[in-house]
């Protein structure tokens, strides 16, 4: 009897869920190009004092007009200087950076103390639910972006204190949709089956219940930076954010509405990065909820 034929070996082939990614990807041109608006911006704020020709704290008398006005683009300064004779460029590459920053940390930890809350009250239930929904409606209760200028006027405006205080009001809306999907899911029989073999709650929390909900926490994790960097644009419009002279976004364009009749630029350039990086934030967070929705069809 001869040998049965070896089989060749056949290359390993991606993994599916990579594949569903990509192949949604190629038929999705808004969420395509938001995500690559997202990586260069990334790039842009992970090497910022390379792409900056200039320092963005540094005022320089030759990025002033005669009369004292900020000069247009050019000259040396690729988008003009703003009314210190500082690069508007560098400027808004190293915004960029306090923007994401903040949006990630706060978001960050909003999400991890809202997936908390939200997983043990929706699974333990009874008095221990009541307390932590009715500390949720009391957060959800107060106008968000009062509540976070009550707070820093309290704290002190600085960056830390800006993630922190958007952290405490974000988690609150992720803690009820968490809530909700852990109440359907603590009474499905592979719950049942842990505490039968007397798992622990925080076992049965971690193990069986948290893989879940992955993916609306990897979406609302997304959705929320958009969120977290438009309260923070906020809040140093209003001069209770990020203190002056750190770089950011919404204290550039608070500056440039005072100079839009002759320096328009001040204005645009922020609120033009502003605009698209909310944008692409939500495209991406978007695509990702039909991704990882197991009831939507794969997009071919």
């Amino acid at each position: 009897m001869t040998a049965p034929p070896i089989a060749e070996a056949v290359p390993l082939a991606a993994p599916t869920g990579l594949r569903r990614a990509l192949g949604s990807l190629r038929h999705d041109l808004p969420a395509l190009i938001s995500i690559l608006v997202l990586v260069l911006l990334a790039l842009a704020a992970i090497f910022a004092p390379l792409l900056a020709s200039h320092p963005p704290l540094q005022t320089y008398q030759e990025g002033l007009a005669a009369n004292g006005a900020p000069i247009g683009p050019g000259h040396g300064f690729p988008l003009g200087t703003d009314p210190n004779g500082r690069d508007v460029l560098a400027r808004l590459l190293y915004g960029a950076r306090v923007s994401l920053t903040i949006g990630i940390l706060a978001n960050g930890l909003a999400t991890v103390f809202g997936v908390l809350v939200g997983l043990t009250a929706g699974y333990l239930g009874g008095w221990v639910e009541t307390i932590l929904m009715r500390l949720t409606d009391v957060v959800m209760s107060f106008p968000i972006l009062l509540f976070c200028i009550a707070l820093i006027s309290v704290t002190g405006p600085s960056e830390r204190n800006v993630v922190i205080v958007i952290a405490l009001i974000y988690w609150t809306t992720l803690a009820r949709i968490i809530r909700s999907q852990v109440l359907s899911l603590r009474e499905r029989e592979f719950v049942v089956a842990a505490r039968t073999m007397g798992l622990s709650h925080w076992r049965i929390m971690r193990k069986h219940l948290f893989p879940h909900l992955v993916p609306t926490i990897i979406v609302y994790a997304t959705l929320g930076v958009a969120s977290s960097i438009l309260i923070e644009a906020s809040l140093s419009f209003l001069g209770v954010g990020v203190p002056v002279p750190t770089p950011s976004w919404g204290q550039m364009i608070e500056q440039g509405k005072e100079y839009f009749q002759i320096a328009p630029w001040l204005l645009f350039a922020p609120g033009v990065c502003l605009i698209v990086t909310v944008l692409a934030f939500n495209l991406a967070g978007d695509w990702l909820r039909d991704l990882l929705d197991p009831t939507a069809p794969e997009r071919r």
